[in-house]
């Protein structure tokens, strides 16, 4: 891993394309609602002890959250006589996005983790060395 820690814009980039916060090379992601156990470019550990997808799940909550209070505040503006509308579209919002910004919400999260205290390596079970980018030592 890089002596230096990357920008704060350079983590944004990242962060936006769901890219490894250490490294920028490799994809967090490993298939539909699956985040990568680690980076398989630099080996920066994703997923350690239980509870460290909490994290990701307070920036899911709290994003969705502010996203309908905000488009509740602008309804108002439009369709504030068909209650019924509204509730219908903040309730659609309501189960869509938090689907839709699942891997973003890691991210965000990973990258405010790095930013604080950088990321540890994985560290292989059997050897206790960490591994190249392929699995092996």
């Amino acid at each position: 891993m890089n002596a230096a820690r990357p920008s704060i814009f350079a983590l944004l980039s990242r962060c936006l394309r769901l890219r490894c916060p250490v490294c920028g090379r490799a994809s967090i992601v490993a298939r539909p609602f699956h985040i990568r156990h680690h980076c398989p470019s630099c080996n920066a550990l994703f997923q350690r002890e239980a509870g460290f997808f909490v994290g990701a799940i307070m920036v899911n909550v709290v994003t969705t959250e502010v996203l309908i209070i905000a488009v509740y505040l602008i309804s108002l503006l439009f369709i504030s006589s068909h209650y019924e509308l509204m509730l219908t579209v903040l309730f659609v919002l309501a189960l869509l996005f938090p689907l839709a910004f699942y891997h973003h919400s890691w991210s965000v999260w990973l990258c405010f983790d790095h930013l604080v205290e950088k990321l540890p390596r994985h560290v292989a079970p059997a050897t206790g060395r960490t591994t190249g980018g392929n699995g092996k030592p």
